[in-house]
């Protein structure tokens, strides 16, 4: 077996350690259920790549990923529901259905438009596929995946409900409303109700989505970034302790504090 270019190669690799007669022990054990949470972390290394701008590690992160469909519609064939061919026909066919501007006779008209579009196209299929299964109309929410991380979800269900016109305004209301939900927490700490101080501080979290998504900014992203330069200025805190030749539990809050706004003055500057 030798690497290639044609994707056909990497679904015959797939198949040969999913063979029961030569194939991989490991790759044999595993399941949906046991993959899936590979599926997620291929996604991420994909992200943190792009963020990198590390054009090498993408293309290595982006096969990891592209395993991923192969893997699990390899466990599908072998389990009758369907195979890699069903996967590319689905998604396929779902791109030419929802870009009639391009596949079609729609005008292309704006991106704005074009969004729009794709939208009440998606709300159709979701009418469809209540209708197939039995069930009453559907929430415009249902699609909307539950494993997704809590933050990049509630964005998704504000902007899915702002819609049909629930939502704030404007900025302003919607930072009135996290200042509603701060001084919430604040009552709630103070009663010593930890389920309700939990409850309060969730409310706060998805506001603060909802005033980024106001703002035209990814909360998700905006908080990776966060991580990112706290994580870049602690590493600064440590460095200093060791020129300091002390350990950084032993250094003080004030010391350690003093390090810290060295490189956020130095990240103004």
């Amino acid at each position: 077996m030798q690497p290639s270019r044609d994707i056909s190669r990497l679904i015959e690799i797939m198949a040969a350690l999913r063979d029961p007669n030569g194939g991989c022990p490991w790759d044999l054990e595993q399941d949906f259920s046991t993959i899936r949470h590979y599926t997620i972390e291929e996604a991420y290394e994909v992200a943190d790549a792009i963020e990198r701008q590390d054009f090498a590690d993408l293309r290595d992160e982006l096969g990891d990923l592209l395993l991923q469909p192969i893997y699990h519609a390899q466990m599908a064939k072998e389990a009758g529901h369907f195979d890699i061919g069903d996967v590319i026909y689905a998604i396929t066919s779902k791109l030419i259905r929802r870009h009639p501007h391009v596949f079609g006779t729609a005008e292309a008209g704006t991106a704005d438009a074009s969004e729009l579009r794709w939208e009440a196209i998606k709300a159709q299929e979701r009418a469809e596929k209540a209708e197939r299964r039995g069930e009453a109309e559907p929430s415009i929410l249902d699609d909307i995946p539950g494993a997704l991380p809590a933050l990049a979800r509630a964005g998704k269900l504000t902007k899915r409900a702002a819609k049909v016109g629930f939502d704030w305004p404007d900025f302003a209301a919607v930072k009135a409303k996290v200042d509603e939900e701060l001084a919430e927490v604040g009552v709630a700490r103070a009663s010593g109700d930890a389920a309700a101080l939990r409850e309060e501080i969730g409310d706060l979290l998805f506001a603060v989505v909802n005033l980024a998504r106001h703002a035209g900014v990814d909360a998700e992203a905006a908080l990776r970034d966060a991580n990112a330069k706290f994580t870049r200025r602690f590493h600064y805190v440590e460095a200093r302790c060791r020129e300091d030749d002390i350990a950084p539990k032993d250094a003080g809050l004030d010391r350690l504090d003093g390090y810290w706004n060295e490189i956020r003055a130095a990240d103004k500057a």
